[in-house]
């Protein structure tokens, strides 16, 4: 993976922003990017939530007993850096991401749920840039303890007035043992837009993480790999992934599971539409230990005249490992389009139910009015002219 130019961006000395107590007073045009974003600023349905502004934290409201929720800088001080979690899973000389925002973090969140508690309403964190040419650098780290829940709502975006703007998000996860954390994040950057996530983390025994990843808008440059660690027995990692890529967007994504432990599994699932853009789609599950099961499935579809990459990998050098993986890149089968003619759809609205049905987010357990955003969102996808 090649990493663009950053020197252009501004990731240090930004504009401070003021505290936003009422995160529902944000200016009407804002919350709309917001919500493309999966980001409901009026939903009081949520543990916690956290607003980071450029290089600002301005908002940040713990709701529920036995969650901390806080900016990772005020948690650095507060437990003298962090040793145990701080740039444990991922080195800062990794590459020159991880570099410039070790040297430049401004900003990020820290969430820990406590051993046994079980969060029934999400956490809502949400990473907003509002100015051209800004450099938007954090470091997050979610600690699930032992036995306790966690569905995090994470929601990035740029308003509409962002131009050139660059975000480096480096995440660490850890699961204790028999924990369970649910990590949704949504993308709504804009079409000039730098995006380099690097994200790790690790699974203990009997612990379950399923990463939901949803871009459904255009981005200019995305590139990503997060990796996890099933490092004790039992453990559990899926990653569902939904991508379209209109013309001009630039997409390398993918997962990567590494089932270390006995009787562990691991399961990425994505789908991805180019209706222009271009689409580099990686997976890649290594057994090193047995016995474990994977399986590795990548669908692209192709609308236009865009460009469709499947990486699958599949690693062990060990017997009693049971991995699996199917992968496929084409365009509308003309049979499917003229069944579903036959039943009296006319050629449009064939392939909009064939792509509806193909950007299935069901399968991810979103709350109800979050999934019926992404279905809506699909829709107006269909109906825009994107086929």
């Amino acid at each position: 993976m090649s990493i663009p130019d950053l020197s252009r961006f501004q990731f240090s000395g930004g504009e401070t922003a003021a505290p936003i107590a009422d995160l529902s007073t944000l200016p009407e045009e804002d919350k709309r990017h917001l919500v493309l974003a999966g980001i409901d600023v009026a939903d009081t349905n949520v543990s916690g939530a956290f607003m980071q502004l450029n290089h600002a934290d301005v908002h940040c409201d713990t709701r529920r007993e036995g969650l901390e929720l806080m900016d990772i800088r005020a948690a650095l001080k507060k437990y003298d850096g962090l040793p145990r979690h701080y740039w444990n899973l991922l080195s800062p000389d990794k590459d020159d991401v991880t570099r410039l925002a070790h040297e430049h973090c401004n900003g990020g969140y820290f969430v820990r749920v406590k051993k046994g508690v079980k969060l029934t309403e999400p956490v809502q964190s949400c990473m907003f840039i509002k100015h051209s040419g800004a450099g938007q650098a954090v470091h997050n780290i979610v600690i699930v303890e032992e036995g306790a829940e966690l569905h995090m709502l994470g929601g990035c975006s740029t308003s509409h007035g962002a131009r050139d703007a660059a975000h480096l998000g480096i995440t660490e996860y850890y699961v204790e043992k028999g924990g369970k954390l649910t990590f949704t994040m949504i993308h709504n950057w804009g079409s000039s837009t730098t995006v380099l996530p690097r994200s790790a983390g690790t699974v203990a025994a009997g612990g379950q993480f399923q990463n939901n990843y949803i871009l459904l808008n255009p981005v200019g440059s995305l590139q990503m790999y997060p990796s996890m660690d099933l490092d004790g027995e039992g453990a559990v990692a899926r990653f569902n992934s939904v991508i379209v890529a209109p013309t001009g967007s630039y997409v390398d994504s993918g997962n990567r599971i590494n089932l270390n432990a006995p009787h562990t599994r691991g399961e990425i699932i994505s789908r991805t539409l180019t209706t222009g853009g271009t689409i580099i789609n990686r997976g890649f599950i290594g057994a090193n230990a047995t016995p474990v099961k994977g399986h590795l499935e990548c669908k692209g579809l192709i609308i236009g005249n865009g460009r469709m990459h499947a990486i699958p990998e599949l690693d062990s050098c060990r017997d009693g490992v049971e991995l699996s993986h199917e992968a496929a890149v084409g365009k509308i089968a003309q049979e499917e389009i003229e069944y579903l003619m036959a039943r009296g759809l006319d050629e449009d609205e064939a392939a909009s139910t064939i792509v509806r049905g193909f950007l299935n987010v069901d399968i991810m357990g979103l709350p109800a009015p979050l999934q019926r955003a992404m279905q809506e969102q699909i829709d107006t996808l269909n109906a825009g002219g994107g086929m």
